[in-house]
């Protein structure tokens, strides 16, 4: 059974009546579920309850309507909250700061000088996927998934790779793994696994060990009608540069070398009007 294309089925259900007052029951009957196994297993599949999904998304692409100038209120109305004073404190709480102080900070998407990262400490886990060899010295090298994956022109390896890995959630890893000193390395694109059991002979597999990371969220991006997502790789690549010539300079923390560091993209990056991923930087105190 496919349950990752009945969750997906779900979830485009609810981004398309994400404005509107939906039913719990009426989600679930996109999956053809019972609404307890539906529940339980978006929990399993999302890391999070539906309602809490629903919330954050909508408080995210509430986020995207505060740059075009419009009144809060109508903002909050607009995404299911009564009162301005009730979606400021759930924006508070999930951003940090009200609607107004968030627009103070970011202004412009592609403003990554206000990317502030979050410390995690995360055990160590797999990845398993294909590669590409590339040279990091070489102008033509980017870190960024979208444009590398965007000239390559074999057969669909992300379609083929969740076809037979099926890992438990969704999201692709992207990292290279050095093959010399002198730059030689492959670019792999995984998911993350269990164990190794269902790799091909075709496939690449990594185990990365547990390390402190330096958690980075790139700014929100419309790509909802940009197929090629340009704005989105500059936004990568602005935070890469952002990273390393702005942030760990009076950071505390230094580069672990160490240890690998990657980028984790989700269903927050496909096509959509708050495009965002994460890049996870290895770090260690100075």
């Amino acid at each position: 059974m496919n349950y990752r294309e009945h969750i997906e089925k779900s979830i485009k259900f609810m981004e398309d009546h994400m404005k509107e007052n939906v039913t719990i029951e009426e989600i679930a009957s996109q999956s053809g579920y019972s609404l307890y196994h539906f529940c339980r297993v978006f929990n399993l599949c999302m890391g999070v309850s539906v309602m809490e999904y629903i919330r954050a998304r909508r408080l995210s692409l509430a986020a995207t309507e505060l740059f075009k100038g419009r009144k809060v209120i109508d903002i909050a109305v607009d995404y299911g909250f009564e009162t301005s004073g009730g979606f400021t404190k759930a924006f508070r709480k999930a951003f940090g700061y009200t609607p107004t102080q968030y627009v103070e900070r970011k202004t412009g998407y592609s403003d990554v000088k206000s990317v502030c990262p979050t410390i995690v400490e995360r055990p160590a886990f797999k990845v398993a996927g294909y590669g590409i060899k590339t040279d990091i010295t070489g102008a033509s090298y980017t870190k960024d998934i979208a444009s590398f994956w965007s000239n390559y022109n074999g057969e669909n390896l992300e379609s083929k790779m969740y076809k037979v890995l099926n890992p438990a959630k969704h999201g692709e890893v992207g990292l290279y793994v050095p093959l010399s000193e002198d730059g030689n390395a492959i670019y792999l694109l995984g998911v993350i696994v269990e164990d190794f059991t269902n790799v091909g002979e075709d496939m690449l597999t990594v185990e990365i060990p547990n390390a402190e990371y330096a958690v980075f969220t790139t700014n929100p991006v419309d790509t909802s009608n940009d197929w090629e997502q340009k704005e989105f790789a500059e936004v990568i690549a602005g935070t890469w540069k952002y990273i390393f010539e702005d942030w760990f300079p009076g950071s505390g923390y230094i580069f672990d070398e160490s240890k690998f560091d990657f980028e984790f993209y989700d269903e927050r990056c496909h096509h959509r009007q708050d495009t965002v991923m994460d890049i996870y930087i290895p770090v260690k105190k100075e």
